[in-house]
């Protein structure tokens, strides 16, 4: 075996506090398995804007109790350099229900009070939108939640809010890192638990700050009712994660009566046992919801993810069977109700650039103000704080991969408090004797009816670099229709078929998007963790006099297999 990887290995195996892992190593190390262990130590997992996710797996590569030791320690020693109250604002860690999640939990604390800072844990499994709650409630210097989210079992991960309450972004992410890097050099700093209670650093959180979240919700400006809920009824799943005390709770303050909660999937379990991906967008994972909530006719079948931050929901139809929404629609009908209740200094909304346009239009309808940023919650979060002033203060912001904020209690996606949104708005519907898909015609009616999908080009080592192909040769046209402009966010530049030029005020990124002149757009950027290509459609269709929501939709359907094709024959092979 390479010398230098045994020496790397042992030098590990002397910091490992886990017999687990440790076992893991010197199995492989007496197996002489070069490659495996070559695999877990070919770099370290890099800690970036979402912090750090990965499988649970021994080594610098993985996620295990020394890796996050050391991402702690890196954490603390940045805080302590540049926030200058760090010690008494402190840290609020809560961790999911996966298995390694408690212990990583109580490491992150042991790690953070050895270093002089307070730390706030919670005593029991939390949903991730309390810890970015608790962040804005306590002004904490920091909030950490170790969870996965969505992801399979085999994962875990480690999320880092700063003291806005927001994900971290740059320059944040690239400082932590590097205090990881020095970090895992060094000696790790450790103070047991009790010894933490005792010395008064570390604080546990009990029922009252789940209570404090709770009475939040209940009392959020945005989500007060504004029908009587009785009549609304509710299948709800946890999807195994740590949801549903506190949806059912909200729920039920919201006065929800009639909410029926998959006994098979309510409790924390790591193991997922009930579906293949714990991700609602998954084929088969809304599968139990839906049999429950047709055993019981219920209107909404509902889905948290396992951390509670994103929000699923499939609507009953005319024929009993139940459709599910997509990430866009939820969003342009919470939009939509939300503005039309909103208070008019209180009317900015947010979205992503490979989102529906849609919201945009609503909101210009109801004189509210829509921003557009680069995917994920960190940006939508840091610019809608950016953006709130008192005559265009924040209150809404999504993207189509499940995420919902509402209101400005929680500055990052909350898959709680859209259930209770989301609800109220149905019963607002059903008072007025309306179902979800007469509203969505009725928006659809008035702003087109907006069709968005996403198709994924797997590259190969032949394939050329697609984007230095479309800059190198921009495209005039997709197929008969014309591109009326080309954003590219590599050079933040916007350019109108005419020849103007004008600057995007967004971050650098490898994206590029070309606006049709019937309505349509594709957005291409590379993904951020897989060889592959991502391609974002939207295709708007007018509705007639004479259109159904079903007619309308087989139209856009067409369109839209019209436009993939002319797009995909016109890309590099």
């Amino acid at each position: 075996m390479n010398s230098e990887l045994q020496l790397q290995v042992e030098h590990w195996l002397a910091q490992d506090p886990d017999p687990r892992t440790q076992a893991e190593l010197r199995s492989l190390l007496e197996q002489q398995d070069e490659q495996a262990l070559a695999a877990r130590f070919a770099g370290r997992l890099e800690f970036g804007t979402a912090g750090l996710r990965g499988i649970v797996a021994a080594g610098p590569m993985g996620m295990n109790r020394l890796v996050i030791r050391q991402t702690s320690a890196g954490l603390g020693a940045y805080l302590l350099e540049h926030v200058s109250d760090a010690t008494e604002r402190g840290v609020i860690i809560g961790y999911d229900g996966r298995h390694d999640s408690r212990i990583f939990a109580h490491d992150t604390a042991s790690v953070l009070t050895a270093m002089g800072i307070k730390v706030r844990l919670t005593a029991k499994v939390a949903p991730t939108p309390l810890v970015a709650f608790g962040v804005k409630h306590f002004n904490a210097a920091a909030g950490i939640v170790v969870t996965a989210s969505h992801n399979p079992p085999q994962y875990n991960g480690y999320k880092v809010y700063w003291g806005n309450g927001a994900q971290i972004i740059t320059p944040h992410d690239a400082g932590i890192a590097a205090k990881i890097e020095l970090a895992a050099s060094q000696s790790i700093p450790f103070l047991a638990h009790e010894a933490g209670i005792n010395q008064g650093r570390l604080q546990l959180l009990e029922d009252e700050f789940y209570q404090r979240y709770r009475r939040a919700v209940m009392q959020a400006e945005v989500l007060q009712p504004h029908t009587a809920p009785q009549r609304v009824s509710i299948a709800y799943t946890a999807m195994h994660g740590v949801g549903a005390d506190m949806a059912e709770a909200v729920l039920s303050d919201a006065g929800f009566t009639q909410v029926y909660s998959v006994a098979a999937q309510r409790e924390p379990d790591g193991d997922f046992p009930t579906v293949n991906f714990p991700n609602p967008e998954e084929k088969g994972a809304m599968d139990l919801v839906i049999a429950e909530a047709k055993k019981h006719g219920a209107m909404l079948a509902c889905a948290n993810d396992p951390d509670a931050d994103r929000f699923a929901v499939a609507v009953r139809q005319d024929d009993g069977e139940y459709q599910m929404l997509t990430g866009d629609q939820v969003g342009v009908l919470l939009g939509h109700y939300l503005l039309s209740h909103a208070r008019s200094e209180q009317r900015l909304v947010g979205t992503t650039i490979v989102s529906s346009s849609l919201l945009a239009k609503i909101a210009k309808r109801f004189g509210g103000e829509c921003y557009t940023t680069l995917t994920g919650f960190k940006w939508l979060m840091n610019v809608g704080m950016a953006k709130s002033q008192p005559q265009a203060q924040f209150l809404f912001a999504y993207e189509e991969a499940l995420g919902y904020t509402v209101g400005n209690m929680v500055w990052d996606k909350d898959g709680l408090s859209a259930l209770v949104a989301f609800a109220q708005f149905t019963a607002e519907l059903v008072a007025k004797g309306q179902t979800i898909w007469d509203r969505l015609e009725q928006i659809y009616r008035e702003h087109g009816f907006h069709l968005n999908t996403q198709v994924s080009i797997a590259l190969t080592p032949g394939t050329p670099d697609i984007g230095a192909y479309l800059r190198e040769f921009p495209p005039a046209a997709i197929g008969d229709q014309t591109i009326v402009s080309t954003e590219d966010f590599k050079t933040l530049e916007r350019r109108f078929a005419d020849g103007r030029r004008e600057p995007i005020e967004l971050s650098a990124s490898d994206v590029l998007i070309y606006r049709l002149a019937n309505g349509a757009q594709v957005i291409v950027r590379p993904s951020g963790t897989e060889p592959k290509i991502k391609c974002y459609y939207e295709v708007v269709e007018p509705m007639n006099a004479y259109d159904s929501l079903q007619s309308c939709q087989v139209r856009a359907m067409a369109a839209m297999a019209r436009f993939i094709d002319a797009h995909q024959a016109s890309l590099p092979k």
